[in-house]
């Protein structure tokens, strides 16, 4: 009983050493101090025993008084102590060099200046000294480094065997950081090496593995996952490396960024899994950070949907550059509190302000307006789900239409410098209700535009409008449906098997938004280059496979038909309109046929009426007629395709 006590007492012991972060710098710096006086006390017992000298005028305790100053001294000017001793590395060494080479120095000096003892018995003692010094230093921080290894490795917890992908300078660090006590979890087995000509090298200790015939390298060390340096490189072994991955069943996780690993802010959920947006064959989109940041800088900036997917992420690429003010505006209580929140603890010295309130009511946005004063507006505010604004095509347009028109007008009152809509690929030849209605706010920022250029309306506002496809992981959309159907063991549900759709990252597209921004001069549709439509279907099978299961055996994928307004394609241009390049590769500005102010506002002054007043036929009959181009598909509208004048008929 007494030895099972005493075991338990050591375990616990051990535990509570692991889960300890690290040991205070004051105990590190006295055991510094401890052991360079150690060393001092060796080499005068030495030195007594080899030169058979006394020193003549210097007593010991003497010494010892002046090696513990120098030490003190020298030790806290190098800040030996500062580093956490079991992340130490070779390059904390000068650190110890410096403070023994200038404490043997003052020691030497002094005692040569008091005549302790001869030149060159002083100068021996004091090398010595030097040297032993810097051994037990390192010897310590060595000890502590093993001892904490050995505490990881018998803790019981059963390790994921994992290998890194590459051999490069970053690849090595990912390695040497997995043998870290911060990531206990893992255990480092080796590099995976895309080049023949490392045939059976070693990389600090551990093996090199081809990628040739990798396949039966990672069945047989029994691997649970590969770690890769960047998402880029994870793209480009797609073809290879990927597959096999997932026909195995290993994770794929993708290290930390190297401005976190050189800031030193390492932890376990810093190694995150592979993403399906991750394998998207997608070009980094690179923006002029510099130019929008000297247009943005002392800016109030106001976001609408500033809660929502777009908007939220809108708010922290905006907190980023040095703003005025963000005034955050939204109708979501608990989603707006989680992004304040957020800014709160990410952004502590941003200048931000979080209003509730609907952008259908001219009071609460001329309230906004009039108190927190915008330079610039992103208009993120709508309501998106084709299925839900199909059944609710009033809401649509209240929200949609009357929301935009609202933003827009208090915009050019209150002198907004620049106002950016942002749009959807759905306002192209609508087929639904949610397009149709995006595209209706379309032409009516852009017709104020036109008519404040002309004079005919009194302002200064410059209006833009950005129009992209769907953004992975975004609210509601297919990527989360599909993870959380794949979660409750399936079925995953895809509309049609030949469904296509572009997608964008939502920072992608938000990248992208703030350089149009940047460049838009008034009047514009800019257009995003989204790449390669995605099939729907492959989406699907390729996240069942990243989950580790096999479609349509593990996994079955439904087929549901289109839903009500739902496209096989979406389009970012109609017959009608053409594009022409901007400085920027991935935006392009659409023309489009423009509006005259005075009808469209006409137009949608009734329809606002029409909706408000819950009339649905004379509702999308209105918008049919704005927009000849809509025309509903697999629809209950599809019968008011051809319908009369109302506008001319109000």
């Amino acid at each position: 009983m007494e030895n099972k006590s005493i075991e338990r007492l050591l375990t616990l012991l051990a535990d509570k050493i692991r889960g300890a972060k690290y040991l205070s710098e004051w105990i590190i710096f006295l055991l510094d101090v401890i052991i360079t006086l150690i060393a001092t006390t060796i080499v005068h017992y030495f030195s007594l025993k080899i030169f058979n000298q006394q020193y003549r005028q210097f007593s010991f305790w003497d010494l010892y008084l002046l090696a513990t100053i120098g030490s003190i001294i020298f030790l806290a000017l190098f800040r030996t102590y500062k580093g956490i001793i079991r992340y130490s590395a070779l390059h904390e060494l000068w650190r110890i060099v410096g403070a023994m080479l200038c404490r043997n120095s003052l020691l030497f000096g002094v005692l040569l200046l008091l005549k302790a003892n001869r030149y060159e018995i002083l100068l021996i003692e004091c090398l010595l000294d030097f040297f032993l010094g810097i051994f037990l230093l390192i010897a310590f921080r060595t000890f502590l480094v093993i001892f904490y290894k050995q505490l990881t490795q018998n803790s019981g917890k059963i390790k994921e065997k994992i290998l890194v992908y590459g051999v490069d300078p970053r690849s090595v660090s990912i390695g040497a950081l997995l043998t870290s006590s911060v990531f206990d979890d893992y255990l480092l087995m080796g590099f995976i090496s895309p080049h023949s000509s490392l045939h059976n090298a070693r990389i600090s200790g551990f093996d090199v593995y081809q990628l040739d015939g990798i396949e039966k390298r990672l069945v047989d060390l029994h691997i649970s996952a590969v770690i890769f340096p960047t998402h880029d490189i994870v793209r480009k072994e797609q073809s290879e490396l990927v597959q096999i991955c997932l026909h195995n069943r290993i994770k794929m996780l993708v290290a930390p960024s190297i401005e976190e690993l050189g800031a030193g802010r390492i932890s376990r959920n810093k190694i995150k899994e592979i993403q399906i947006e991750d394998l998207l064959d997608r070009e980094e989109i690179h923006i002029n950070l510099k130019s929008i940041s000297l247009w943005i800088s002392g800016k109030t900036i106001l976001i609408s949907g500033a809660a929502g997917s777009i908007g939220s992420e809108l708010v922290r690429q905006l907190a980023k550059f040095k703003v005025n003010k963000l005034v955050l505006f939204d109708m979501a209580e608990s989603a707006l509190h989680d992004i304040q929140i957020e800014l709160q603890d990410k952004f502590p010295y941003l200048t931000f302000e979080c209003v509730i309130g609907d952008v259908r009511s001219p009071y609460r946005v001329d309230y906004v307006f009039r108190n927190t004063k915008p330079d610039i507006v992103f208009h993120a505010a709508a309501y998106k789900h084709v299925p839900l604004m199909e059944q609710n095509p009033c809401e649509a347009v209240m929200v949609n239409v009357q929301g935009t028109k609202n933003m827009a007008d208090f915009s050019v009152r209150y002198n907004v410098e620049k106002f950016v809509m942002i749009s959807t690929d759905k306002a192209v030849n609508p087929t639904n209700i949610m397009g149709a209605s995006k595209r209706i706010a379309e032409t009516y920022v852009q017709s104020l535009d036109k008519a404040i250029q002309d004079k005919k309306v009194k302002g200064i506002t410059n209006f833009s409008t950005t129009r992209f496809g769907n953004v992975l992981g975004s609210n509601g959309s297919v990527i989360p449906r599909f993870r959380a159907q794949i979660n409750a063991g399936g079925p995953v549900t895809v509309t049609h098997p030949d469904i296509i759709r572009y997608f964008m990252t939502i920072p992608e597209a938000c990248h992208l938004v703030l350089e149009a921004a940047h460049m838009g001069k008034g009047g514009e549709i800019f257009v995003f280059d989204m790449g390669e439509p995605v099939k729907i279907a492959d989406l699907a099978k390729r996240m069942i496979e990243l989950a580790g299961f096999e479609p349509d055996k593990d996994i079955p994928i439904v087929y549901t038909g289109l839903r009500p307004g739902e496209k096989l394609y979406e389009e970012l241009l109609n017959d009608e309109e053409f594009s022409i390049p901007t400085s920027h590769k991935k935006i392009t500005m659409a023309r489009v046929r423009e509006y005259k102010y005075e009808e469209i506002k006409d137009c949608m002054e009734l329809l606002v009426q029409k909706a408000q007043a819950v009339d649905i036929p004379s509702t999308v009959k209105i918008m049919k007629e704005i927009v000849p181009e809509f025309i509903s598909r697999n629809s209950i509208f599809e019968k008011y395709d051809k319908v009369e004048n109302s506008c001319d008929n109000k």
